[in-house]
């Protein structure tokens, strides 16, 4: 069976890697894969490790004239995003192919045009039942979940190492997010959790890898907060899973989410969880870790308290958390899903 997978996004987040997972659980499951992504940008490389076809355009133009020219060459178009979502649907009429959109953010969809979009994808896939419950407010009934993988990797240590020694970080405990500077992630909560906790204990650094609109904003409302001395803001780093090594709570403030893919890497590496309970969050992170209201500074500080208090609570969801997600979220368990899938589609006996 023939696939071809589209993200033309150009950043590398969630969304991007999880295309990446997709695209290795496929090959496990003995499927030709292809992508189709934007030149010159981080999916494009990354994919590159699987020695699979790899076309590139600049722009939405050149993605419509693929799809024209050579969709009907595949068995399935799967695309990882709205906007490819658009163009896979726009141009159905030409490839006559099924096109299947995974949806990974808990937005609520709005507009005519948008439930036409729908209609026209022969199967949307939600990353979550939160995800799947929205889009059934939206009069879409038929949506499968298939959620997120995650795969541990080896991780380097050494350079993790010197960035505490560099920094004089020795001795401190280490809170982390990594989370997009964007509204739904709602970065000024974590910003006032840090400011809760410090009020509560100053034996901690807050390290926050991530870029985007709202990084100015963050900033001043850390300086406001006097907390330069502990929250650091990291920006954008290559190979961030090598920083789990040292994570002592893993952290996140998110308004809305799908399901919080990171939060599945902190699994995997055995770093205990605090975490708002929005969206798709609380699936995976009740009795895993510990949740919090949505814009509720104070309790997110107190739970990252508790867990940096106690070693036994730590470990015990550490180790929950840890069966769970190699049960649950391994890229053979995700790859066999959309198989199963893509089978229906394309041979529905």
């Amino acid at each position: 069976m023939k696939i071809l997978e589209i993200n033309t996004e150009k950043t590398w987040r969630g969304g991007e890697r999880q295309t990446c997972y997709n695209i290795e659980g496929l090959l496990k499951q003995g499927m030709e894969v292809s992508l189709l992504c934007r030149k010159g940008f981080p999916l494009s490389k990354k994919a590159g490790a699987f020695k699979i076809h790899i076309h590139e355009v600049k722009g939405p133009f050149q993605s419509i004239l693929y799809l024209i020219k050579r969709g009907g060459r595949y068995d399935i178009i799967h695309t990882q995003t709205a906007k490819t979502q658009f163009y896979a649907v726009l141009t159905k009429w030409i490839h006559r192919k099924p096109v299947v959109y995974t949806r990974r953010v808990d937005f609520v969809p709005k507009g005519k045009l948008t439930w036409m979009k729908y209609r026209l994808t022969d199967k949307v896939v939600a990353i979550s039942q939160a995800i799947k419950n929205i889009l059934t407010d939206f009069n879409l009934n038929d949506v499968v979940v298939i959620s997120d993988a995650v795969a541990a990797k080896t991780l380097h240590k050494k350079k993790v190492e010197q960035l505490i020694q560099n920094n004089q970080w020795q001795g401190k405990k280490i809170i982390a997010t990594t989370a997009a500077f964007v509204p739904h992630k709602d970065p000024i909560t974590m910003v006032r959790a840090i400011a809760e906790l410090y009020k509560l204990r100053q034996d901690f650094i807050f390290l926050h890898f991530g870029t985007g609109p709202l990084a100015a904003q963050v900033l001043q409302e850390v300086n406001t907060a006097k907390l330069s001395d502990c929250y650091k803001i990291m920006g954008f780093v290559e190979e961030i899973e090598d920083f789990f090594s040292v994570f002592d709570v893993f952290a996140m403030s998110s308004e809305e989410e799908g399901l919080g893919s990171s939060v599945l890497d902190a699994f995997i590496y055995k770093v205990p969880v605090a975490t708002t309970n929005a969206g798709g969050l609380k699936e995976i992170v009740s009795e895993r870790g510990m949740l919090s209201s949505v814009k509720d500074p104070q309790q997110l500080a107190k739970n990252m308290d508790q867990l940096l208090n106690n070693e036994g609570l730590r470990k015990e969801l550490s180790e929950k958390a840890y069966q769970y997600v190699i049960e649950q979220h391994s890229v053979e368990k995700i790859g066999m899903g959309y198989k199963a899938l893509f089978t229906e589609l394309v041979d529905p006996r």
